[in-house]
């Protein structure tokens, strides 16, 4: 066919009839996924399902159209062959990016690094997908200038073509929970044994009832993963800093619960170390220090009296 346009020019009648078949073919099928979209829309509720119906719809238009279409314009499959083979080699010198980008989006239809819904961090940017498309997906941005994960506000798009050069955390696939810490400074004079015993009550009290769930998760994730966990349930670790004694209370918390669930734990210390006479929380301040009066019996200096 190719070659009969450029030696032999064709009938204009000819032409327009598959112009026109071409104009019929793609208006037919965009009717029709209206028409399919318009049912599904009555029948299904999900918003989650509704957005796949609107995509893999429009991918499936898109595939039969340039079928039907182009099967009126080349008659022979060797011409249809020759011509994908020089565009794809055109494509592939002159538009690397968006080839590039194509083929992330097979990879993330393929190997599923993510899926809508999920919250990831590719490269520097982070948060929830909540689109993908042919040569880019898009994120709601979290963290930035805003602290605990939460959301900016700001809609970030990415070029499919970064899940091949950028690795990609992701929050919520495979494990679904991830390790909060929250670090809590006592005075050296505070009675750090008994803030750490009201440290472990808190959490166990707000975060007990992620540990039978969290359990059954990590079994099913270590069929995937070797994700080896042997304390699922929350943990005080002790270590000292320059200004106290540092207790950091970790614990397991949903990806979007970081927030919410670090306030719950906050109020609850603040109430019950309020109750407490015996510790106070430490914070940068200077102090004197007489060695000969504080220090400890066996390691006091001689006053200078005695000198």
């Amino acid at each position: 066919m190719l070659n009969q346009l450029l030696e032999d020019p064709v009938s204009l009648t000819e032409i327009e009839a598959r112009a026109i078949f071409s104009a019929t073919t793609i208006l037919g099928l965009w009717i029709a996924r209206k028409i399919v979209l318009f049912v599904v829309s009555r029948n299904v509720k999900n918003n989650t399902a509704l957005y796949h119906w609107s995509k893999y719809s429009a991918y499936l238009t898109a595939v039969a159209g340039a079928l039907l279409v182009g099967g009126q314009w080349f008659e022979a499959l060797g011409d249809i062959t020759t011509f994908l083979g020089l565009l794809s080699a055109g494509l592939a010198i002159a538009l690397k990016d968006i080839v590039a980008s194509f083929a992330g989006w097979v990879f993330i239809i393929w190997r599923r690094p993510f899926e809508m819904g999920d919250r990831v961090e590719i490269g520097p940017y982070s948060g929830d997908v909540i689109d993908i498309r042919l040569f880019k997906f898009t994120l709601m941005e979290i963290g930035n200038w805003v602290a605990a994960d939460q959301s900016t506000g700001r809609i970030i798009h990415l070029p499919n073509s970064n899940v091949l050069t950028d690795g990609i955390a992701n929050y919520t696939k495979g494990f679904k929970y991830i390790w909060n810490e929250l670090e809590v400074l006592v005075t050296f004079e505070s009675d750090w044994r008994k803030a750490k015993s009201i440290l472990q009550g808190v959490a166990a009290r707000h975060a007990d009832h992620l540990s039978p769930n969290t359990a059954s998760r990590v079994r099913d994730a270590a069929q995937r993963f070797l994700i080896k966990y042997d304390k699922l349930t929350p943990i005080v670790y002790t270590s000292v800093k320059d200004s106290g004694v540092l207790l950091t209370l970790r614990y397991l918390c949903g990806p979007k619960q970081r927030r919410s669930s670090s306030q719950e734990m906050w109020e609850a210390i603040l109430d019950e170390f309020g109750k407490c006479s015996d510790i106070d929380f430490a914070y940068p301040t200077h102090r004197l220090y007489n060695n000969a009066m504080e220090g400890k019996v066996d390691a006091r200096a001689e006053p200078p009296g005695n000198i």
